[in-house]
């Protein structure tokens, strides 16, 4: 049994308070805003996190990477980006000698993570990788190896590490506020028919890896594992797919079960063919629920106490805030390379018991 790191408890804090804490620490850091360079321009960069930046009050967008120079002049006319701070990933190493920029956002799909957040640490930056942190658990190694190496910070970006309803959900199960719990059921998923343009990734096995478990399902085992509090020590899983004609290299719905100490489980599921937005555990004393669970904004959640009441957050805004306040502040992240490394080994787990039709344990995972 490997509970949750100490660490990862002091920074759940209550959901009320997360606003003051981000600002506290940006005044730790002096005020100063670090430059971060976007490393792949697609929608989530262009629609999300970059505007978020600007609701933060310790980074700016300093720079860009992509392999579409036809998006550069729209990005350096909002973000004022100068010529000298645009790279291809052809030339993406000489960003080492590029003082403005301090930190490197990967937002690229999956599969190139490891290559683009390895090489941003070897040139001295610090790295921001969006979720899933890799397609393997080497993978990871070799990324939290590589900022080790080059005395840089390797985080990952889990925006709901910042959201309230989720904070409230963390304390209450990490306080054992209601009772421990006695299960739990996670789900992501949503009916896709079109995998097209900026969606053809997701179904590729080079760059999704694994589909929907590398896309949505990170949030449903991430929610199973901070509802938990505790790592799990196997999983049994299938897989399976209803339109063969889309999914020819990953399959299209992967459902699983958790089996934790003491025998506890959790069910959890993702799917681009089937809907479900939920983390739910059954206490001691009640039921504790978020649905809709996942996206950037409207989660409804109630505990035993009743309703969860909370305002709407900028969760990105909150997350890169948090995540710069930190580097500046020179503290532990709340969402470190190691946490997306424990969630690889978990989805890894999952696709092999799919694959093998049999229980597989999971070992060393580390946080």
């Amino acid at each position: 049994m490997k509970p949750f790191s100490r660490r990862h408890f002091l920074h759940l804090g209550a959901a009320a308070a997360a606003a003051p804490l981000l600002n506290l620490r940006a005044q730790e850091g002096g005020g100063k805003k670090l430059g971060i360079a976007f490393l792949g321009l697609g929608d989530y960069a262009t629609k999300h996190l970059a505007p978020a930046v600007k609701a933060t009050s310790n980074a700016r967008v300093a720079g860009v990477v992509t392999g579409s120079p036809d998006k550069v002049p729209a990005w350096q006319k909002e973000y004022g980006i100068p010529d000298g701070n645009v790279y291809s990933y052809g030339n993406f190493d000489s960003i080492k000698d590029n003082k403005d920029i301090d930190v490197v956002y990967v937002v690229t799909p999956t599969g190139l993570h490891a290559e683009y957040a390895i090489r941003a640490a070897e040139a001295g930056k610090h790295v921001i990788c969006e979720k899933p942190m890799a397609p393997t658990v080497e993978d990871c190694d070799r990324m939290i190896a590589a900022a080790k190496k080059a005395g840089v910070t390797l985080q990952i970006g889990y925006r709901l590490h910042w959201d309230p309803y989720h904070l409230q959900l963390m304390d209450a199960l990490k306080t054992k506020k209601y009772g421990d719990w006695k299960s739990i059921e996670v789900g992501n998923g949503y009916k896709v028919n079109n995998f097209t343009g900026h969606n053809a990734w997701r179904i590729k096995k080079d760059m999704g890896v694994a589909g929907a478990l590398y896309d949505v399902g990170v949030y449903a085992v991430q929610g199973a594992l901070y509802t938990a509090q505790v790592n799990p020590i196997s999983v049994t899983a299938k897989k399976s797919t209803d339109r063969p004609d889309i999914f020819k290299e990953v399959p299209e719905t992967y459902e699983w079960t958790l089996e934790f100490p003491g025998g506890r489980k959790s069910d959890g599921f993702s799917s681009y063919g089937r809907s479900g937005n939920y983390v739910r555990a059954e206490l001691e004393k009640g039921k504790i629920e978020i649905s809709p669970a996942y996206g950037y904004g409207g989660q409804k959640g109630f505990t035993p106490d009743g309703a969860m009441a909370h305002p709407v957050v900028n969760q990105q805004a909150l997350q890169i805030e948090g995540q710069i306040a930190a580097i500046l502040a020179k503290q532990p992240s709340r969402v470190p390379g190691e946490m997306g490394r424990r969630d690889i080994g978990v989805i890894r787990g999952i696709v092999e018991a799919a694959d093998t039709g049999a229980a597989v344990k999971l070992a060393d995972l580390g946080y």
